[in-house]
């Protein structure tokens, strides 16, 4: 199930075990709850993230598309990319340095288990 160098397939996956990870309500709680709009805009994102990590994997070359590498390559995009962003967003308002150590943390079990999942499937 590639199209254009992707594995949209192993993507999906990877969107949908993130989010299953990361909502951590139960059904009654997402019934009560007023809008499903967090959860689109969530969902939206983590098939972006997917994808970008995807394509990141993608250009280590033919077999080295692991879930090894899909790890490692995680981290670094998470390093880099989304804890240096929660916590310059988190120090302008004030905010508490554990608010943006809980968020980096939750965001590092998304992008690895991204990670590993695109790995394992292939791009």
């Amino acid at each position: 199930m590639t199209f254009a160098g992707m594995n949209y397939l192993a993507i999906l996956l990877a969107a949908l075990a993130a989010f299953g990870s990361a909502v951590g309500m139960s059904k009654e709680q997402m019934e009560t709850n007023r809008t499903a709009v967090p959860f689109i805009i969530s969902f939206v994102a983590l098939l972006v993230m997917g994808w970008v990590l995807a394509g990141t994997l993608g250009h280590l070359g033919p077999g080295q598309v692991t879930p090894k590498n899909g790890i490692i390559s995680a981290l670094f995009l998470w390093l880099g990319f989304v804890v240096t962003t929660i916590f310059v967003n988190n120090a302008y308002p004030g905010r508490k340095y554990s608010l943006s150590l809980i968020d980096s943390i939750h965001w590092l079990g998304v992008l690895v288990i991204q990670g590993a999942i695109i790995g394992a499937l292939g791009v």
